[in-house]
């Protein structure tokens, strides 16, 4: 009894830990708003929304737009790829300065 008391407690304790690991991301586990320059151009791109595979969506008012995931690079969507925050993580974009929390 004992012995399948402590195989039943180790389950359980290795499902907690695992389900807790693959937490879906957020809307806070992104910053409110990414500074890009492209072209000699300046751009805010807004956070717009996550979805359900962790992928979030930012968009600029004139309706430029990319994505980032919690640990991958930021791509654009369309255009060439060579601004500022293009290929950098959410870290790399929080060190340049160039990301911004609503707090």
């Amino acid at each position: 009894m004992v012995r399948q008391t402590t195989f039943v407690a180790g389950i359980v304790l290795l499902a907690a830990t695992f389900s807790f690991q693959v937490r879906a991301a957020s809307l806070t586990d992104f910053p409110f708003m990414v500074h890009c320059e492209n072209s000699g151009l300046e751009r805010a791109y807004y956070l717009a929304k996550v979805d359900p595979n962790g992928v979030a969506v930012y968009i600029s008012p004139d309706r430029q737009a990319g994505f980032v995931t919690v640990n991958g690079p930021a791509q654009p969507v369309g255009g060439d790829g060579s601004g500022s925050c293009a290929g950098k993580t959410l870290k790399q974009l929080k060190d340049a300065g160039q990301a911004f929390d609503l707090h």
